[in-house]
């Protein structure tokens, strides 16, 4: 009886500790990668902060023991991984892109330094662990509008706590012993790259989507309680199964898992396929209206959305046929440097689809492959799961005790009510202003994917000027965050949701834009989006109409490439030609005496010069400025002024229209 109870709070205690070390590496590895990221947005360019990359290649230290992996190091890496975890977030974006990559450096130490030791229930408890984690992950996000909570403003008190319950957890944890790292029959290298290959397939799909349900909602343009709905089904309805009263162990058949996971994969990608345009390569076929999607591929979605779980049944099944081949430390580490060099190739391949206009040689293969990436994972998932046919099923189950399944099941229900509920309780409730309006506030924002001037993180600063400001219409330029290198946050439902405005996103993710969105206090009709030619970077428009007080406005927002190509106006002005009421924002990337301006304002007028109240920000040169609010010839312009500032790179601009 003794030992079964010590057996039960041994398990308890690792699943505690590998659902916040699990939750640790998604936050880890989200604010390395998008530190990384904001050098070469504020260089546009490669920055040579990019080496610092090679902290994913820290499992070549376990090349360097032979038979025994020592206690010690499992410690030390775990503890390094938390103490990281409580220090990135105090530091500046340099410091984070070191702080945080150190972590995650730690944390592929720690992980493979658990498969040294022959305990099968160890594989169960990380999958287990991985499921907390990922709720746990969902949640943060879900209950400030899809930016972790706990990384950013005044909650960052939750990432300390969970750290100090870890690292004395982890000073309990059962470490490798001699015998289990010297076994008679150790596996083959070969099998432990492939297991290991598939571990980090595993880990990517879940850092790329799954823990940040808002980046799924971003492919398509879905619903994003509805997404978040159905993940969380998708995720309770397995740990039904997982954890169902009365089994000894949850156990499928290898041609189950095979086919589950071969449903999951094709519903990713038909996901993703449809809204992943092929674009024209003459600019004779733009602009290019977003192609419609039919309904019915709501179906691949959903199905997605229920069937991802696989992804943690994938990596028990990895961990445990792992653990029952015995590795060497050499053999993991071979195992695992492979499958970092893996995840440096998938990271970058997923940045490059956005970003390959800045990449020399080798970026234009990444244009319009976002689909690809997500292919190459999954199937990559799949194929690893064969390895463990053989064997994974044959062995001994670990027996989880129903004390244990009990609270890993309340655990979870707690954390997909917390999304739930946060996600609902935070969401935008606008209420159109109900007086006869007579004029209309019209503010346009280059946020540079909520980065200030200098590079610091500043969602808050911007809203704070937005809010000073009471925009009725807000057009954003930069900002599709909704993708790895921007930390996986959602910067335009986190502005909506706190001005209560209804907002459209602009074009999908997956068409490799930076990001236009359209937020107003009235209901935007009929929006849609245009595509204009590019040789380099993708640029669209966004079109819509909003009512107010008797007017109806056809507002325009854009962001064309840099310096504002001629052939990319003249796809605008095309779009715009013979609408009135027109108010187009954006940043358009020419100044007022280029041949871009001197064509726009041969039909529409420039609604800084119509001002007749003019606030003129100090240090501010007009001839010097590419952002702009176009409009109708003849409406009339109140207040007119630019904000210069360090909230942005960009100015932002705000205009009154009146009638």
């Amino acid at each position: 009886m003794q030992t079964s109870q010590a057996s039960e709070s041994h398990q308890g205690r690792d699943i505690i500790l590998f659902s916040i070390g699990f939750l640790f590496f998604f936050q880890l590895i989200s604010d390395f990668i998008e530190a990384v990221y904001v050098f070469g947005l504020l260089g546009t360019g490669i920055p040579p902060e990019i080496v610092s990359v090679l902290f994913l290649f820290s499992p070549v230290l376990l090349l360097l023991f032979g038979k025994k992996l020592p206690g010690w190091l499992l410690v030390a890496a775990g503890e390094l991984m938390l103490l990281c975890r409580v220090l990135e977030v105090m530091v500046d974006t340099r410091g984070k892109m070191i702080v945080a990559g150190l972590g995650v450096a730690a944390f592929l130490v720690f992980m493979p330094g658990l498969f040294a030791g022959h305990e099968h229930k160890r594989g169960e408890s990380l999958g287990i662990g991985l499921m907390l984690g990922l709720a746990a992950s969902i949640a943060l996000r879900a209950v400030n509008s899809g930016v972790d909570i706990s990384t950013h403003g005044g909650l960052q008190a939750i990432g300390w706590l969970l750290a100090v319950v870890a690292g004395y957890l982890l000073w309990r944890l059962r470490k490798p012993s001699a015998e289990a790292n010297a076994p008679p029959k150790a596996a083959s290298t070969g099998r432990v790259v492939g297991l290991s290959l598939g571990l980090a397939c595993a880990l990517l799909l879940l850092y790329f989507a799954f823990a940040s349900p808002n980046v799924i909602a971003r492919w398509t343009g879905a619903d994003y309680l509805s997404v978040l709905i159905a993940a969380v089904m998708g995720l309770c309805l397995t740990a039904g199964i997982w954890l169902m009263k009365g089994r000894a162990t949850f156990n499928l058949s290898s041609r189950i898992v095979l086919i589950w996971n071969i449903v999951f994969v094709l519903a990713l990608v038909t996901t993703i396929l449809p809204y992943q345009i092929g674009f024209p390569d003459s600019p004779a076929g733009y602009p290019l209206a977003e192609p419609s999607v039919a309904g019915f591929y709501q179906i691949p979605l959903y199905l997605m959305l229920l069937t991802f779980p696989v992804i943690l049944i994938d990596f028990k099944l990895f961990a445990e046929a792992l653990i029952d081949g015995r590795p060497t430390p050499r053999a993991l580490g071979t195992g695992f440097t492979v499958a970092a060099l893996f995840m440096l190739v998938m990271i970058l391949a997923h940045v490059f689809t956005t970003v390959y206009d800045y990449i020399p040689v080798i970026g234009p293969y990444f244009r319009d492959q976002f689909w690809l990436v997500y292919l190459i994972l999954g199937v990559g998932l799949t194929l690893a799961t064969l390895l463990i046919h053989k064997e994974g099923h044959a062995q001994e189950q670990a027996v989880t005790s129903e004390k244990v399944k009990s609270a890993v099941r309340w655990a979870l229900l707690f954390l997909v009510g917390i999304a739930l509920v946060g996600a609902r309780q935070t969401a935008a409730t606008p209420v159109s202003p109900t007086a006869d309006a007579s004029s209309l506030r019209v503010f346009t924002y280059n946020v540079q994917q909520g980065y200030s001037e200098d590079g610091l993180w500043n969602f808050d600063g911007q809203l704070e000027l937005i809010q000073e400001m009471n925009p009725d219409i807000l057009g954003l330029q930069e900002s599709d965050t909704n993708r790895i290198a921007g930390g996986n946050t959602d910067l335009v439902r986190y502005f909506a949701d706190r001005l209560d405005m209804y907002s459209y996103y602009g074009p999908t993710s997956v068409t490799g834009t930076f990001g236009i969105a359209l937020l107003s206090k009235y209901p935007i009709e009929n929006p849609h989006t245009y595509f204009l030619y590019s040789i380099g970077e993708q640029v669209a428009v966004i079109e819509a109409q909003i009512s107010v007080g008797g007017q109806t406005f056809n507002v325009y927002v854009t962001h064309l490439g840099n310096d504002g190509p001629i052939v990319q106006q003249e796809g605008f002005l095309e779009i715009v030609a013979g609408k009135e009421d027109v108010i187009a924002m954006g940043d358009f990337n020419f100044r007022p005496p280029t041949e871009q301006y001197t064509l726009t304002t041969e039909t529409l007028d420039d609604a800084y010069l119509l001002s007749t109240q003019v606030v003129e920000a100090a240090g501010f040169d007009l001839a010097d400025c590419i952002d702009h609010v176009f409009v109708t010839p003849n409406t009339q312009i109140g207040e007119a002024r630019y904000l210069v500032g360090p909230q942005s790179d960009h100015p932002a601009m705000f205009v009154v229209v009146e009638w």
